[in-house]
């Protein structure tokens, strides 16, 4: 097959390399995708889009028990997990398609298969049909991440599930052991433990949700564990005795080790950039723990060869992927670029209750060597929240004491993934304390709470 040539080739069509074929495609430039498996990749297939149709779920069904507090009757309530796990497909399929339909409007051409980049500039793919040969002085990879398999620990997705065993469950758990509690695990935790599943969490660190707040953490672990969830921080799972319908695991705490018996585990230890078959170490690409050595702006020191999203590193985060897309399209258009600082970008975990955050932490602040000024506030204190019935959580801010600097935001309770966004522009547009302070929110709304926790941390707060 005779050569193909463009300005940039993309690997991987995830949110950071579909969104990158179409930035570089609005700028003129001609673009291939190659993708190996699916359009819109994990996020949509597999990850972020899915696991929240499936949270959906679970929260109506909460929602649904909670029918009395609301002045409601609902009986019999119950769920048909084919039918949850079902929806789920579906919305994942639409997005699956609309990637797709991008692609054809935005004129990006798809080649499906597997790539190998042999030489500079060059891009060799293995699709059903017999080997693409493509030439492009661009190379953007952007082929993303699957889950850290530990040893001992490796999924069979019988009994020992990843989370791509967890969004098609073989079974109802009964008694769930998650090994793992950033964002995945918790929010499989949350899920399942919500339909009933008798629901266990080991952390190796010393709390759960180990990258965010610690006050936040903690307020996380009382609210899941007053939802019957049993927390293990500073544990460690050594190893798991399978048989055909249970698993034995071996949890180190302490310095003891015990064993408790599971009908499921899920893995949720963490994720391996996808760097291999790709020909990046020949060609003199670093990598650094399965992720690809860059500078900020994603260049791998390689003359055109660039690499955005999970395989580059944390945070691992879709918008971070698209960003990245966006702006090293720009960048090889000749447009002027601002890297991406990683503290700028918000991190969200749909939990219940949800819990989003933006900047450093207080520990982190002080760390860094800042005098801070802390706000918070509850749920309780809000009329909106009060009339969802949603009275459990709090936000807090973190500022700069000399300058009014807003340097974090951390929220836990209901919607707060939506509103993390207001503080992420107001980071973004360099506010200080002052401008939030005169920011007049609207009312009733949740939003509220954001500007009480910023007159909180300046002695001014109303309504606590």
């Amino acid at each position: 097959m005779a050569s193909q040539s463009y300005d940039v080739i993309v690997i991987g069509a995830g949110p950071g390399g579909y969104v990158a074929a179409i930035r570089a495609s609005q700028l003129g430039l001609k673009v291939a995708i190659v993708e190996r498996e699916h359009m819109g990749g994990i996020c949509l297939n597999w990850g972020c889009i899915p696991t929240k149709a499936l949270l959906r779920s679970s929260e109506v069904f909460h929602l649904m028990h909670r029918a009395k507090e609301f002045g409601l009757k609902a009986d019999n309530i119950g769920y048909d997990l084919d039918a949850v796990v079902k929806r789920s497909r579906g919305v994942a399929k639409q997005l699956n398609s609309g990637v797709t339909h991008l692609m054809k409007k935005n004129k990006v051409t798809v080649v499906m298969g597997e790539a190998t980049i042999p030489a500079k500039g060059k891009v060799s793919v293995k699709t059903d049909k017999g080997t693409e040969e493509l030439t492009a002085k661009n190379i953007i990879v952007a082929t993303g991440a699957r889950a850290r398999e530990l040893p001992g620990l490796e999924a069979d997705g019988k009994r020992v599930w990843t989370y791509k065993h967890a969004l098609q469950p073989p079974h109802m758990p009964k008694k769930l052991l998650v090994i793992g509690s950033g964002a995945i695990g918790i929010e499989f935790a949350s899920f399942y433990n919500t339909l009933g599943a008798d629901t266990t969490v080991v952390e190796v660190m010393d709390r759960i949700l180990p990258v965010e707040d610690a006050e936040i953490s903690a307020f996380a672990k009382k609210a899941f564990e007053k939802q019957k969830m049993k927390i293990i921080q500073k544990g460690m799972v050594k190893k798991l005795d399978r048989s055909t319908d249970k698993v034995t695991a071996h949890i180190e705490v302490g310095g003891k080790v015990e064993t408790q018996e599971f009908d499921t585990v899920i893995s949720a230890v963490g994720i391996a950039g996808n760097t291999e078959g790709l020909g990046l170490e020949e060609l003199g690409v670093k990598i650094d723990r399965t992720h690809v050595v860059t500078d900020e702006y994603c260049r791998t020191g390689v003359d055109g060869l660039y690499a955005i999203g999970d395989i580059a590193g944390a945070p691992w985060l879709a918008h971070k992927a698209s960003h990245e897309g966006v702006m090293v399209a720009e960048m090889i258009a000749g447009e002027k670029v601002h890297p991406i600082k990683p503290e700028t970008i918000a991190g969200c975990t749909y939990c219940h209750p949800q819990i989003a955050s933006v900047g450093l932490t207080e520990a982190k602040a002080k760390e860094r060597g800042h005098e801070v000024k802390v706000g918070r506030f509850q749920f309780i204190g809000n009329g909106k929240a009060i009339a969802l019935g949603e009275q459990e959580g709090m936000v807090k801010t973190v500022f700069d004491a000399k300058t009014g600097e807003l340097l974090g935001a951390h929220m836990i309770g209901a919607e707060v993934t939506e509103l993390i966004q207001g503080y992420v522009i107001g980071q973004k547009l360099e506010t200080t304390e002052q401008d939030l302070m005169e920011t007049v929110f609207p009312h009733p709304t949740l939003s509220e709470m954001m500007h009480e926790a910023v007159l909180d941390a300046y002695g001014r707060v109303i309504h606590l």
